[in-house]
C-alpha cells in the first residue's frame, strides 16, 4: 500500500485488519505511532539513514541500541504492520523503536497455518520451505529487550508454545532497499512436533498435500480452508533464550594485522572455526589507510574498496570482546556488506583522519 501522506507515516495509513495488515512500501523505523522511511547508505556505521541522519544516531537520540546491538528476525506475517507494532507496545510492553527492513525471500514462503490466532480467530501465517518461490517480506532488527514482547506475541513462552525461535538456514533472505544477504536470520517458526493443541497449531495447513501460500489466498477464504497439519520442511535450529547481538553474523572481515600471515593473525586464529578456512574477501565500498603506527584504518567513505579476508568464528559471542579489546577505542565494530552481498563484522576507524596515508591496494600490498 502506498502511503497517502508525507513521512513520517501515521499508523492509520496501514490498518492491521484483515490479517496480516498492510505495510509501507519501504524499509522504515517505527516509533510513537509513526513510521520513518530508511535509505541505505554504506558510508554510515549503521548502513542506513533516517531524516538525513545515520540511523544509529537517530536511535541513540531515543536511548535505543544501535544496529550492531540488534539481530535480524524475519517478519513474514503481521509483525511488519505498523499498527500491529503499536498494539504490541500498548498490549505487550514492547520497548523502543522498531527497525523494519524490506527483504526478498528465496525458497521460503508465508503459508497458512493449521490453527487460529487466540486474539481474533483469524488464521495466522507460518513459515515453510517452498523451493523456487520468491516473496517479499521484512526483518526486524530486534534489540535483546524486545524479545520479551515478541515471545509473548508469538506464543514462544506459552504452554504449549505456539512458535519456537530458530535460526533458518533454508533458502535465502536478501535486502530489497540496500545491499546485503542475511545469512541464517532468526524467525518464529512452528514447533518441531505437534503440541497437542489443535486450535493453535502453527504447522502448515496442507490442502491436497501442499501448503497454501498467504499471497494466493486472503484471510476470509483462508479461514474456511480444510486440510491437515504438515511439516514445514525448514532447516531451522531452535534457539534457547534471548539472542546475543554478537552472535550474528559469525564471520568477520579483516583487512590489516588480523589477516592470515600478519602479526596479529594468531589472536584471531584461536577463535576461528577449525572446519572453515579463511577466504580472501573484498569490501566494495570503503578505503584503507596507513595510520603510521603499524596498523591500518578502515573508513566507510564510499571509496574504491578494500581487500582482506573473511574468517568464520567458532563462537562469536565469546571471541568478539577480546578482538574489540585488541582493536581498541580508535575503532568501532560495525556490520558491513562484503563482495557477494554477505554481511560481516568489521572494525571501522573512528579516530582522527589527520596524517592517514591512503593504501589503494590494501594493507598487505603496502611498500
Amino acid at each position: 500500500m502506498e502511503p497517502d501522506t508525507s513521512p513520517p507515516w501515521p499508523d492509520s495509513a496501514f490498518p492491521a485488519d484483515p490479517y496480516p495488515g498492510t505495510r509501507p512500501d519501504a524499509s522504515y523505523v517505527h516509533d510513537q505511532g509513526c513510521s520513518f522511511p530508511l535509505t541505505a547508505d554504506p558510508a554510515c556505521p549503521s548502513g542506513w539513514r533516517v531524516e538525513d541522519r545515520c540511523l544509529d544516531e537517530w536511535l541513540a537520540g531515543r536511548g535505543a541500541p544501535p544496529c550492531a546491538g540488534r539481530v535480524p528476525v524475519l517478519a513474514y506475517g503481521s509483525n511488519a504492520n505498523p499498527s500491529k507494532i503499536s498494539w504490541t507496545r500498548a498490549e505487550r510492553g514492547l520497548a523502543g523503536p522498531v527497525v523494519v527492513l524490506r527483504v526478498r525471500t528465496e525458497g521460503l514462503a508465508a503459508v497458512w497455518s493449521a490453527g487460529y490466532r487466540v486474539v481474533d480467530d483469524q488464521r495466522p501465517a507460518t513459515l515453510a520451505a517452498v523451493p523456487g518461490v520468491v516473496e517479499e517480506h521484512a526483518v526486524w532488527l530486534a534489540a535483546p529487550e524486545q524479545f520479551t514482547a515478541l515471545d509473548v506475541v508469538e506464543g514462544r513462552s506459552a504452554d504449549p508454545p505456539r512458535y519456537r525461535l530458530a535460526r533458518v538456514a533454508t533458502g535465502g533472505v536478501v535486502l530489497v532497499d540496500g545491499d546485503g544477504t542475511l545469512d541464517r536470520p532468526y524467525a518464529y517458526v512452528a514447533p518441531v512436533a505437534p503440541t497437542g493443541d489443535e486450535r493453535t497449531d502453527r504447522r502448515p495447513l496442507l490442502v491436497d498435500g501442499a501448503p497454501v501460500r498467504c499471497s494466493s489466498l486472503g484471510q476470509d477464504a483462508a479461514r474456511t480452508l480444510s486440510g491437515t497439519p504438515g511439516d514445514d520442511g525448514l532447516d531451522a535450529a531452535t534457539v534457547d533464550g534471548v539472542p546475543h547481538p554478537d552472535g550474528w553474523p559469525a564471520r568477520v572481515f579483516v583487512y590489516g594485522s588480523l589477516m592470515p600471515g600478519q602479526r596479529a593473525w594468531p589472536l584471531i586464529r584461536e577463535h576461528a572455526a577449525p572446519e572453515v578456512l579463511p577466504q580472501p574477501g573484498f569490501l566494495p565500498s570503503g578505503s584503507v589507510s596507513d595510520t603510521g603506527h603499524g596498523y591500518p584504518a578502515l573508513t566507510l567513505d564510499g571509496g574504491p574498496g578494500v581487500p582482506g579476508y573473511v574468517v568464520e568464528l567458532a563462537d562469536p559471542v565469546a571471541a568478539l570482546p577480546s578482538l574489540d579489546a585488541y582493536e581498541g577505542p580508535e575503532y568501532r565494530r560495525v556490520r558491513v556488506t562484503a563482495e557477494g552481498g554477505a554481511v560481516r563484522w568489521a572494525w571501522s576507524w573512528i579516530s582522527s583522519a589527520d596524517g592517514l596515508t591512503a593504501l589503494p591496494l590494501g594493507w598487505a600490498a603496502r611498500s
